[in-house]
This record gives structure tokens, C-alpha cells and sequence, in this order.
């Protein structure tokens, strides 16, 4: 199977801190790939790496093969933790804009939110929307250029249980249809429900990857591997 990202020997410091220390891992196209690691791992700035929002101090990072991130970012849809939108306009009016920015047609407007299940309230206010359905409204926005791509930074932070629920659906949905995404998150049994492969984080390194199944063998579940390889 092609990979779609490839990360080599990623490296950043903060002052004395080595935020992330010399990393590597890859999403194979097609796959949905967990970052997986408390607050504080380095999770968040390797995805913002990833998106040159920072720069790297050192290794290499590769999109569909292409080292030019600014090209191949344009097939990458993006949900940060620090997503926002315009409460007082319509989920409509907030994508339109979002279009705009993207430089896309608003013909995907409809098709976006009737893949986050949020079609029937596109004329309504996001002000009056729940926590769940403006995190999924994020997602429609990052589906808007039908992206091959898909990154989320903690997609379900803040969410209560309905709101996880739908958007682990929603992820795993993304996924059958064969959409490739990079998920960093902190809660293990929710990722370990969506993704396939996950790589373990701590303190700026990456204590191991690879498949879940391989990994989990011998314990009962993705949470008591974790606990055990931290320890």
C-alpha cells in the first residue's frame, strides 16, 4: 500500500524542552492512523508541523511523497482543537465563507453537511447548535474540498458521551469510504474503536507503533498496553 505521509526523525525544542524528539512514523493511504499520547506528548506540534504552522528544527516530512507541504496540503482537509466558526450566521453562511478561504465551489456545501448529518440545519443559527454538532460542522468544513487527506487534532475534546458517539460514527464512516486520516488524541479506547494502526507518544518521543491488533495482544484492550509500555 502507497503512503500518504511519511515523517522522518522530526525533531523540536523549545527552549531546553525537546518538544518532539526525533520521530518517524507513516499513514498508508487509505488507513485511519491515531497519534496517540497524554497532553503534553507532542502530539499537537507535530500536527502542527505537519501543516507548517511551525518549523521543524530538524528531520524531514513528505505528503503523497512530495516534500513541498505547501502544494500537497491543498488535498488535506484539517480540523484543529482551536476550530472556530461565526455563531450568529447559519451552518450555510459559515461553510460559504469556508469556501471562499478554500477557494472551492459552494455546490460541496450540501453534500459536506449531509455527510456530518447536520443537512436539515443548514439555515440554522451555530450559536444554537450543541458542542457536538459545531464539531461536526468543523468537519464539513474540512470535507468541503473533498479532500484524500483528512488531520484532527483531538476531534473529541469537550464532547459528552452523545456528541463522542456521533463523531466516532462519523470518523469511522470516513474511513469505510476509504478517506485517509491522522487523528492525534488522548483518549485510547475511543481511538482504539476507529483507527487501525496508532503510534505511542511520550514526553516528544514515540514509544511504539504499528497495528493495533499486534500490539494489544497479550492485553486486554489499547489502554492496558499503554499503562504497561509508560510505566
Amino acid at each position: 500500500m502507497s503512503v500518504a505521509l511519511e515523517v522522518s526523525d522530526l525533531r523540536k525544542r523549545y527552549g531546553k524542552k525537546l518538544a518532539v524528539n526525533n520521530i518517524s512514523f507513516q499513514v498508508e493511504r487509505g488507513s485511519v492512523f491515531g497519534l496517540l499520547g497524554p497532553n503534553g506528548s507532542g502530539k499537537t506540534t507535530t500536527i502542527s508541523m505537519i501543516l507548517t504552522l511551525i518549523k521543524p528544527d530538524g528531520g524531514n516530512i513528505r505528503l503523497f511523497g512530495n516534500s513541498d507541504l505547501t502544494e500537497e496540503l491543498k488535498r488535506t482537509g484539517v480540523l484543529l482543537e482551536s476550530a472556530t466558526y461565526y455563531p450568529n450566521l447559519s451552518a450555510a453562511r459559515n461553510l460559504k465563507i469556508s469556501c471562499k478561504i478554500k477557494g472551492v465551489s459552494e455546490e460541496s456545501i450540501d453534500k459536506a453537511l449531509e455527510k456530518v448529518g447536520l443537512l436539515t440545519e443548514k439555515n440554522n443559527k451555530v450559536k444554537n447548535f450543541s458542542l457536538g454538532m459545531k464539531q461536526r460542522l468543523n468537519v464539513a468544513s474540512a470535507l468541503l474540498s473533498e479532500p484524500d487527506f483528512l488531520i484532527f487534532d483531538e476531534p473529541t475534546n469537550g464532547l459528552d458521551p452523545q456528541g463522542i458517539a456521533d463523531m466516532r460514527k462519523l470518523l469511522i464512516e470516513l474511513g469505510q469510504s476509504g478517506k485517509t486520516i491522522l487523528i492525534a488524541s488522548h483518549l485510547l479506547n475511543e481511538m482504539e474503536k476507529i483507527c487501525q494502526h496508532v503510534a505511542i507518544m511520550k514526553e516528544g518521543r514515540i514509544l511504539d507503533q504499528g497495528e493495533i491488533k499486534s500490539l494489544t495482544q497479550g492485553f486486554e484492550n489499547l489502554e492496558e498496553y499503554f499503562l504497561n509500555i509508560t510505566s
